[in-house]
C-alpha cells in the first residue's frame, strides 16, 4: 500500500492533482516540491487566496489538507528519499533549440528529475509520468534510472492528465477516465494496481483504464490533437461564415446536434490556447516526421497553421475596421488568460494580437481579473518583438477595467471571463470615442444588442 507519495513539480497538474489526492487519500502523505522557492512560499501562504494558481474550489480543498497530510517544500532530496511513488510533473516545454527546434518536447527537466531520483533515492520506487511527454519517454527514464542508481528498482508508470483549465478541480473529482500505463510484466503489473489504489478511493473502478506506456503516453498527445483539431475547424467554418452571412452559431448547433460529432469543442473563438494543445500537436507532428511519416505531420501540423491564421486575423481586422492604422489609437483589452476561470497565459491568443497591435503603434490598455501585470509583461517580453521598455510604454495594465474605456476607439473581448457579459456597456460606449468598434473574440454578447446600444460591432463568425 503506498504511504507516502512525493511530487516533483508545484505547477498547474502537480499542484492541483496532488491536492485532490490528498483531500480524498488522507492516510496518504503527500509532499509537493519544487526548486522554485517563490512558488513554495505562494503554496504555503496562510491567506489560501494567494496560491500561485487559480482553480475554482482548489483553494478550500488545499486549506483542508495542508498541513494535515499535504505539504508544499523544497526540500526535494529527502522527499524522493520518503516516497514510495514519485510523480513527476515538471515543465516539457516546447524545444526553442538544435534538433526539433520549435516542435519537440524539451526533456531537459524530466532527466534532470530522473538523475536527482537515481542519485538520491535508497529503495525501490514507482515513478510515474505526469507530465505531458512524447511517446517512449518512459523508456529513456528506465534507461537513465536503472544505469544510474545504487541497485534500486524502478517501475515506470505513465499516468498522463486530461485537465481543463478553470474546470481542473471538478475534473480531479469527477474525471471521465484515469489512464494509467505500465510495462506488461509482473512487477509492472503490481505497480499499475498500487496507482489504480489510490485512484480508487473516490473514482469508480470501471473509469480507471490500464494499457501498455507507449499507448498511454501517445493517448496524452492524441486527445489533445483531436480536441484542438475541433477547434481549428469551426475556426476555419467561422471565417466562411463572415463571408457568406452565415453564423458560425448556427452551425455549431446544427452540426453539434448529429450523435457521431456532438456539441463540445464547437465555440468559434480567436484561438486556442494553455499549455497542451499547441505543444501537444507540435511533438506529434515531430514524431511523425521522425518516423519519415510526412503526410500524418503535415495533417496535424495544419491544426496550428489555422490556429495562428485565426489570431493573426482577428488582429488584422481590427486594423483594416479601424480606417486601416491603429496608430496612436487606444484599444481596451478584455481578458489576459487564454481562458476563463484560470490565470494561464500560456499561448493565449491575447499575447500574440497584443504584439501585432503593438507593432501597428496602438495604445493598449489590458485588463484581466486574474492575470497580474507582471505576468502580461513577462509573457511579452518573451516574444522578443521589441525591447521591455517599449512593451511597457505601449500597454498599460489597470485592476479596475472602467479605467479601460475612457476615450477608447475600440474593446477587443479576449477571454471569456463571465463578468464581462455583466457590465453596463451602455455606459461604456458612452466613454469612448465614436465610432465605438466593439470585436467580440469569445461571442459572449449579445451582437444585435450590442449594436442597438450604437456599437460598430464584429463578432467571430458572423456575417
Amino acid at each position: 500500500m503506498i504511504k507516502n507519495i512525493c511530487c516533483i513539480g508545484a505547477g498547474y497538474v502537480g499542484g492541483p492533482t496532488m491536492t485532490v489526492i490528498a483531500a480524498n487519500c488522507p492516510h496518504i502523505k503527500i509532499n509537493v516540491v519544487d526548486v522554485n522557492k517563490k512558488r513554495i512560499e505562494a503554496w504555503n501562504d496562510s491567506d489560501v487566496s494567494k496560491i500561485p494558481i487559480y482553480e475554482p474550489g482548489l483553494s478550500d480543498l488545499v486549506k483542508q489538507a495542508r498541513g494535515r497530510n499535504l505539504f508544499f517544500s523544497t526540500e526535494v532530496d529527502q522527499a524522493i528519499k520518503e516516497a514510495d511513488m514519485i510523480f513527476i510533473s515538471v515543465n516539457t516545454p516546447t524545444k526553442t533549440y538544435g534538433v526539433g527546434k520549435g516542435m519537440a518536447a524539451d526533456l531537459k527537466y524530466i532527466e534532470l528529475c530522473a538523475r536527482q531520483i537515481a542519485d538520491v533515492a535508497e529503495d525501490d520506487k514507482i515513478i510515474v509520468e505526469k507530465s505531458t511527454l512524447p511517446v517512449r519517454t518512459a523508456e529513456a527514464l528506465k534507461n537513465i534510472l536503472d544505469n544510474t542508481s545504487k541497485d534500486v528498482k524502478f517501475q515506470i508508470l505513465s499516468n498522463p492528465e486530461f485537465l481543463a483549465e478553470g474546470t481542473a478541480v471538478q475534473d480531479l473529482l469527477n474525471p471521465d477516465r484515469v489512464l494509467i500505463g505500465g510495462e506488461q510484466t509482473e512487477e509492472g503489473r503490481m505497480a499499475q494496481k498500487a496507482l489504480v489504489d489510490v485512484y480508487a478511493n473516490w473514482v469508480p473502478s470501471d473509469r480507471i483504464l490500464t494499457t501498455n506506456v507507449w499507448s498511454s503516453e501517445l493517448s496524452k498527445l492524441t486527445a489533445n490533437a483531436f480536441l484542438a483539431q475541433r477547434v481549428s475547424s469551426i475556426n476555419a467554418l467561422s471565417e466562411l461564415c463572415e463571408k457568406t452571412e452565415a453564423d458560425v452559431n448556427e452551425v455549431a448547433r446544427a452540426i453539434g446536434t448529429d450523435s457521431r460529432i456532438g456539441p463540445k469543442f464547437l465555440k468559434a473563438s480567436v484561438g486556442f490556447g494553455g499549455s497542451c494543445f499547441q505543444k501537444d500537436i507540435l511533438n506529434l507532428v515531430y514524431i511523425s516526421r521522425s518516423y519519415g511519416l510526412q503526410e500524418v505531420a503535415d495533417y496535424w501540423e495544419q491544426v496550428i497553421i489555422m490556429n495562428d491564421h485565426q489570431k493573426r486575423r482577428f488582429a488584422s481586422n481590427i486594423v483594416k475596421t479601424l480606417y486601416n492604422t491603429v496608430s496612436g489609437k487606444k484599444i481596451a483589452m478584455l481578458g489576459w488568460a487564454f481562458k476563463k476561470d484560470t490565470n494561464d497565459t500560456r499561448e493565449s491568443a491575447s499575447i500574440y494580437v497584443a504584439d501585432d497591435l503593438l507593432n501597428e503603434q496602438a495604445e493598449i490598455v489590458v485588463y484581466d481579473p486574474k492575470v497580474t501585470a507582471e505576468q502580461i509583461y513577462a509573457d511579452l517580453d518573451y516574444l522578443n518583438t521589441r525591447s521591455s521598455e517599449e512593451n511597457r510604454k505601449g500597454v498599460t495594465v489597470v485592476n479596475d477595467p472602467m479605467e479601460c474605456f475612457d476615450q477608447a476607439h475600440a474593446i477587443a473581448i479576449m477571454t471569456e471571463w463571465d463578468e464581462f457579459k455583466d457590465y453596463d456597456w451602455k455606459s461604456i460606449y458612452n466613454k469612448m470615442l465614436k465610432p465605438a468598434f466593439l470585436f467580440d473574440g469569445r461571442m459572449i454578447l449579445d451582437h444585435d444588442k450590442m449594436e442597438d446600444i450604437g456599437f460598430k460591432m464584429y463578432t467571430i463568425g458572423k456575417g
